[in-house]
C-alpha cells in the first residue's frame, strides 16, 4: 500500500528553524515528484514546494523562497523540507504529496497520494 508519513512538525520560536521528512511506504521515490503544502486554519491550502523525481528541479511558493529547502534522498525513500527564519505566518499542518511524473515538478499540479500532515507552530 502506497503511503506517505509526514514527521519533524513541533513549536518553535520566530526566527527558529525546523526540517520536516517525508518518508514513502509501498513505493520507491525515484519516479515521483515530490510537493510540500500547508493549510492554516480558515485558509486555502498553499503551495510550498515541489521537487523533481531527479532531483535536478525544485519550484517554491514565493511565501517561502529563500527561507525554506526541499531536498530529497532516494536510496533512503524520503523528501526533506528544511525550514529556516520561520515566521508566525507559517503556522499550518504540513503535507507532502507525490504525483507520478519523471517531468520537472509544478504546484499547480495535480497531486494522486497524500500524507496525513504534521503540524507547524510558530509562536514566542
Amino acid at each position: 500500500q502506497l503511503q506517505l508519513v509526514e514527521s519533524g512538525g513541533g513549536l518553535v520560536q520566530p526566527g527558529g528553524s525546523l526540517r520536516l521528512s517525508c518518508a514513502a511506504s509501498g513505493f520507491t521515490l525515484d519516479s515521483y515528484v515530490i510537493g510540500w503544502f500547508r493549510q492554516a486554519p480558515g485558509k486555502e491550502r498553499e503551495g510550498v514546494s515541489c521537487i523533481s523525481s531527479s532531483g535536478r528541479m525544485r519550484s517554491y511558493g514565493s511565501s517561502v523562497k529563500g527561507r525554506f529547502t526541499m531536498s530529497r534522498d532516494n536510496d533512503k525513500n524520503t523528501v526533506y523540507l528544511q525550514m529556516n527564519s520561520l515566521k508566525a505566518e507559517d503556522t499550518a499542518v504540513y503535507y507532502c504529496a507525490a504525483r507520478r511524473s519523471t517531468f520537472g515538478c509544478s504546484l499547480t499540479a495535480s497531486y494522486d497520494n497524500w500524507g496525513q500532515g504534521t503540524q507547524v507552530t510558530v509562536s514566542s
